[in-house]
């Protein structure tokens, strides 16, 4: 098989890419970028306009709550789903929503899903109950690990386009925290290090949610009004953002959760920034101890790290995000993951068979 065909579909939340925060919408886009620049044939399945290369359906909001009487947009996105693949003349659908995978039982075409988010609890329960029907991808093999009974055929890390990070040597005397107002960020903990290692901290976080507002009046503000050092920026665009990840002498990720990715430690790396985190989910996959930042076993390490930041090379950093982060590497390690199991379900492939690694 020569011209691969590939159904790219969205969650049904921003349009891609995203003008702001979006982790799995821009992983999408540049991944749907990419493998158009490789000749693979993709149409992409989302909401709002177009802003890639490729073909496009837009699924609209007021269509699909029309179908279903209802104005949940994951529910609405999967239901209109059937009839717009059924129109399409591809060999393999790659599914990063939250519903739709429900729909690949009945589905003639193999489905790839990437597992963005946790793969234990409900939605162990959930990918399980999916059994062979889908084909999972993994973000990093942490995230496998949890769960290592699941129909898993790959790990492929997530990436971002380097080449359009922008660069420096020169780092200014500030730490940043980029990403959202939730507990498992770990906000409280990125607060504490920086003032126990005298160290400026920037907080640039997303707090748009309910639950985001929630925590950021009942954790975050006590915790800015206790001294100077520490900044709150609220939500950062994506020009903002690249601006602050280039400037900072390092990123704070203290996260208190099995992170199955993390895509702003490849995006601070791109920029030759370092990563102070803490040792959880996909860190130290991500991260070179010593190298390309600091991986810590308790947060009482975390002020240590940040002290001893300066030995670490940008150049060294930006390097790593080249050679292991980039979206090239992804696209390529993606198609090989379409091929095969677009042969696996022809009854040309190798049943259990490992079909692409991480790193």
């Amino acid at each position: 098989m020569d011209e691969l065909k590939v159904a790219m579909v969205a969650p049904p939340w921003f349009e891609l890419p995203p003008k702001a925060y979006g982790g799995i919408e821009s992983m999408c886009a540049d991944l749907t970028e990419q493998l158009v620049r490789h000749a693979v044939d993709v149409t992409l399945v989302g909401v709002g306009k177009n802003g890639t290369s490729a073909q496009f359906v837009s699924i609209s909001e007021a269509a699909q709550a029309k179908r279903m009487g209802t104005s949940l947009p994951e529910v609405n996105h999967a239901a209109a789903l059937p009839e717009v693949i059924a129109q399409l003349d591809v060999d393999l659908v790659h599914d990063h929503s939250l519903a739709g995978p429900l729909l690949a039982r009945g589905r003639a075409l193999p489905t790839v899903v990437t597992a963005h988010g946790p793969v234990t609890g409900e939605m162990g329960r959930y990918y399980r109950d999916l059994g062979d029907s889908v084909h999972l991808v993994a973000l990093s093999d942490a995230q496998r690990t949890r769960a290592p009974d699941l129909n898993w055929v790959a790990t492929v890390h997530n990436a971002v386009r380097v080449a359009e990070f922008p660069f420096r040597r020169d780092k200014e005397d500030f730490a940043l925290f980029l990403g959202r107002a939730t507990p498992e960020k770990g906000i409280p903990e990125a607060v504490e290090a920086a003032r126990a290692a005298g160290v400026r901290l920037l907080i640039a976080a997303k707090c748009r949610e309910r639950d985001e507002v929630r925590y950021f009046e009942e954790v975050v503000t006590p915790l800015l009004r206790q001294g100077d050092g520490v900044e709150w920026l609220g939500e950062a665009d994506r020009e903002r953002k690249l601006a602050l990840l280039a400037a900072a002498r390092c990123l704070l990720f203290p996260i208190r959760w099995e992170e199955p990715f993390g895509l702003v430690m490849a995006e601070a790396l791109a920029c030759g920034t370092p990563v102070v985190a803490l040792r959880r989910g996909s860190v130290p996959e991500v991260v070179t101890h010593g190298e390309t930042g600091w991986v810590c076993d308790t947060p009482d390490e975390l002020a240590e790290a940040l002290r001893g930041i300066g030995s670490l090379s940008p150049a060294r950093c930006r390097a790593d995000a080249e050679e292991r982060f980039d979206v090239a590497l992804m696209a390529r390690r993606y198609e090989s993951v379409y091929r095969s199991v677009v042969a696996r379900a022809a009854g040309r492939g190798e049943r259990g068979l490992e079909l692409v690694g991480g790193s």
